[in-house]
């Protein structure tokens, strides 16, 4: 077990010191010490043209390899009951199974197909189904409402979904350097193909939460997929970035009071949103459509629409379309809104996660100038189990829509180290000897 410890924190060392060099989108290589496939089938952020090929190179990442199968098949619904999974999952779906609400039905199917569903469904949306009329203060008792606004005026809440993308440097990059923090909403199955990628989301100050393991339909889920989409996205987030997650957002904004019931139940704040730009429909809409959603935005804050209250905007790193209409939109935006806020800024909410040594400003110290606030390295945390105490004496209470906030800018290994050949070389040299043997 020394031995064991003792190699871990070597080969952790040599990785912190060698791994990635950032790159600005103009053709500068990321070094990436590659990996065997872990269990990729169909990542869903294809590479930005012009972007170095090593960025979606697909690498190993050797904390997070001996437990590669305790997680679910990626891009694949989560399941509990998946062979070899963490056994942990299922003894607490066990625990919750009796307290989730037997009254709300499943609603179409996991691709969004709801046909067999909205023609009967009640008009007066008992279940408070976003998917149905953009409900966003539950019903069930106990239950927060969602966050779907900035509360300060003048304020747009920049929030971007589908992440890590494996190709997403030179935006991140540009949001590094511009001094722009968001809300990251990462898919679980993304953070275990681009570990690294992952991290650098946290390293540049940005607030993350959980966009489920597959990207499905949650509406469409059985209570034992829904859970486990959710609790296998906080868990390989707290397993390579070293953060508990409290906030989530559904794929598509599909959500219900059964499924707020189960995220609230795993610590986490249902977050949606009040404008979206549509980013996400690029390919079947065209960059025209897209550009006249920012520039409505642009339009309301000119006009006065936002000087009550902000706004929460839905966008995408999918690909390079979404992330280059971003970067090309958030300086107007900048000039138009008084603030370009993360969300837990916006809600003054100062604690992100579980782990207390993570802060964001609050809203006054944003105001103030303060962007950022010293935090650890994301370090990874692999085979440990969640504090999640809602369950039981080992994990403690929850109140739906507790506060959470963001990160510093730190260096980390995925985005601020330079190349070196000489550590890399030791590097590869490391992971043969342990491919070896």
């Amino acid at each position: 077990m020394a031995n064991h410890i003792i190699s871990s924190a070597i080969l952790l060392s040599l990785l912190l010191s060698t791994a990635v060099h950032s790159v600005s989108g103009c053709g500068q290589d990321l070094h990436l010490y590659r990996r065997q496939k872990l269990n990729i089938t169909q990542p869903p952020t294809p590479q930005a043209p012009g972007a170095p090929a090593a960025q979606c190179t697909p690498y190993s990442y050797p904390p997070i390899q001996q437990y590669i199968k305790t997680y679910p098949t990626v891009w694949e619904i989560a399941s509990v009951s998946q062979p070899g999974i963490d056994p942990m999952a299922a003894k607490l779906f066990q625990q919750l199974l009796p307290s989730i609400p037997t009254n709300i039905a499943i609603k179409g199917t996991p691709q969004g197909d709801f046909s067999s569903t909205t023609p009967n469904y009640p008009r007066n949306d008992p279940d408070c189904w976003w998917s149905f009329g953009n409900c966003t203060t539950p019903k069930l008792q106990g239950l927060s409402p969602d966050i779907s606004t900035c509360p300060p005026p003048n304020t747009y809440g920049l929030t971007v979904d589908d992440g890590p993308n494996c190709s997403h440097n030179a935006y991140y990059d540009m949001l590094r350097q511009a001094n722009f923090k968001a809300t990251l909403f990462y898919v679980g199955s993304n953070v275990i193909d681009w570990p690294l990628e992952a991290q650098r989301g946290l390293s540049d100050g940005h607030e993350i939460c959980a966009h489920t393991w597959s990207h499905r339909y949650m509406t469409g889920l059985t209570n034992e997929q829904a859970f486990a989409e959710l609790y296998f996205t906080k868990k390989i987030i707290r397993d390579i970035l070293g953060i508990t997650v409290q906030c989530w957002r559904p794929p598509f904004g599909d959500v219900d009071d059964r499924i707020r019931f189960i995220a609230s139940a795993l610590g986490m704040s249902t977050i949606l949103w009040d404008n979206d730009v549509n980013d996400f429909r690029f390919a079947t809409l065209g960059q025209a459509a897209v550009n006249a959603k920012y520039q409505d935005l642009l339009n309301g804050a000119t006009r006065g629409l936002y000087n009550t209250h902000g706004t929460v905007v839905l966008s995408h790193e999918l690909n390079a379309d979404t992330m280059n209409s971003s970067a090309t939109y958030l300086p107007k935006i900048a000039q138009a809104f008084k603030y370009v806020t993360p969300v837990a800024v916006c809600q003054n909410n100062t604690q992100p996660y579980v782990e207390k040594t993570y802060t964001y400003p609050s809203f006054a110290e944003w105001v103030g100038g303060t962007r950022n606030k010293q935090v650890p390295e994301p370090v990874s945390k692999v085979g440990g189990n969640l504090i999640l105490p809602v369950f039981s004496s080992n994990f403690s209470a929850h109140a739906p829509g507790a506060s959470y906030s963001g990160m510093s800018a730190v260096k980390s290994p995925a985005s601020q180290l330079g190349p070196n050949i000489i550590s890399a070389l030791i590097v590869l040299s490391f992971l043969l000897v342990i491919e070896l043997s």
